[in-house]
């Protein structure tokens, strides 16, 4: 009997880190600080050290849950073991598309940033042709391997963040560290809630590749919280050296590139911009590493049809959910209805750990994989804050977004009947 084909396991803890902290750290970080700046002043660095230990409990949730299992799915795969195929599908549509939203809008920024750069890539035909052509070479790198992808990470990594040091360093050596800052008011700190939950995004990349990863059931829960804490004091870092430098607030959309302009001139600010550049493109690195995992699990529990669930024999890794994955960014990218779905990426994101919480409450309840056993009291401290945190969060997505999310439900259960459908006529095929 042949054994069946699976992806190696070759993530370790750095390469499980580097997931989560590039999942986090893409575009955002280079165009937050102004905007965290007017809304809450001096105190931004400490609302994001403080909004970090909520996020935590959240994340110290997903992580005991994945303890459990050794299987690529993440959220999705929690969700279906605990209430049903149906939600599962559901959870699993719904990471799919808002991965695949937010990797499409985020190749026509690195796109807009390399024609800052390069003026040649700034017109409309060449920007489309080179965000298809940027999707396609990081949907290549993907299918010829999981470990080259995460080397691949590891060099992005550091020419991301050696331009952020070295900002950092200068400008708080220069201009001191403003330690002092005055309590926003709660208004203040709702209007930029979601830019911050928005910056965390992406703390649990490792969790759906688990399927290819070093004795995931400790790696991940490790490298989570590593990356968690990490980008938590490298944000603070950041925008105390914003504050410091004190670039123009006008200069709202590239903070970083005119507060490098500010201390180095023009050349900081070809440095900050090059830094993004590399910044969004691992940031789309580790989405595409992580994200079509979630198809190639759902092939896998037959969720979705078994050509999800392909393993390539040359570079065994699950080609045919990347490569769909890739088409999928494409389309959308190609189409701009990324746009149209932007407001619901926070909306779906709460959805999504709405579900993993009461999956996790459900795996509890009945001792799954001894889950009751392995949980203390603490337990009582950490789900009450993940629970709070979601439903502050909730009550500050725009109404208008909840109409938009019935129909992506709605859509989700059609897909769901007609995957189903797939997948009964491909086993009765093969009677």
């Amino acid at each position: 009997m042949t054994k069946k084909l699976e992806p190696p396991r070759v993530v370790g803890t750095l390469g499980a880190s580097l997931l989560n902290l590039n999942g986090m750290i893409g575009a955002g970080i280079f165009a937050l600080p102004a905007l965290l700046y007017v809304g809450l002043g001096n105190f931004a660095p400490w609302a994001i050290l403080l909004f970090a230990i909520p996020t935590a409990c959240l994340a110290v949730a997903a992580c005991k849950l994945s303890t459990l299992f050794d299987e690529s799915g993440g959220a999705q795969l929690y969700v279906e073991t605990a209430l049903g195929k149906f939600t599962g599908f559901q959870v699993g549509w719904f990471v799919i598309c808002a991965s695949s939203t937010g990797r499409a809008a985020n190749f026509h920024v690195l796109v807009s940033y390399l024609a800052a750069l390069f003026p040649v890539f700034g017109g409309p035909v060449v920007h489309l042709v080179t965000v298809v052509a940027c999707i396609a070479i990081t949907t290549g790198l993907c299918v010829v391997g999981t470990k080259r992808s995460v080397g691949g990470l590891g060099v992005g990594t550091v020419l991301k963040l050696g331009p952020l040091f070295l900002l950092c360093a200068v400008g708080l050596a220069t201009n001191g560290v403003p330690l002092t800052a005055e309590l926003p008011t709660f208004t203040g700190l709702e209007s930029v809630a979601l830019l911050i939950a928005y910056a965390f995004s992406g703390f649990g990349a490792s969790i759906g590749s688990a399927g290819e990863t070093k004795n995931p059931r400790v790696t991940i829960y490790r490298s989570v919280i590593v990356a968690l804490v990490g980008v938590a004091v490298i944000y603070a870092i950041i925008m105390w050296a914003y504050i410091a430098i004190g670039p123009e607030v006008g200069d709202g959309d590239i903070p970083l590139a005119a507060a490098a302009q500010k201390l180095f001139g023009d050349w900081g600010a070809l440095m900050i911009s090059v830094a993004a550049v590399f910044s969004i493109a691992t940031n789309q690195l580790a989405g595409f590493i992580a994200f079509p995992r979630i198809l190639y699990g759902m092939g896998e529990s037959g969720l979705l049809p078994r050509f999800f669930a392909h393993v390539s024999p040359r570079f065994l890794t699950p080609d045919y959910a990347i490569l769909s994955f890739g088409a999928f960014v494409a389309l959308i990218a190609v189409t701009g209805t990324f746009a149209t779905l932007a407001t619901l990426l926070v909306a779906v994101e709460q959805i999504i750990f709405v579900l993993v919480l009461i999956s996790f409450g459900v795996l509890w309840r009945s001792n799954f994989r001894g889950l009751k056993d392995a949980t203390g009291p603490v337990w009582l401290i950490i789900l009450p804050v993940a629970v709070a945190m979601i439903v502050w969060l909730s009550i500050q997505i725009p109404a208008s977004a909840v109409l938009s999310t019935m129909g992506m439900i709605a859509i989700g259960a059609a897909l769901y009947w007609l995957a189903q459908a797939g997948v009964r006529r491909q086993a009765s095929e093969l009677l």
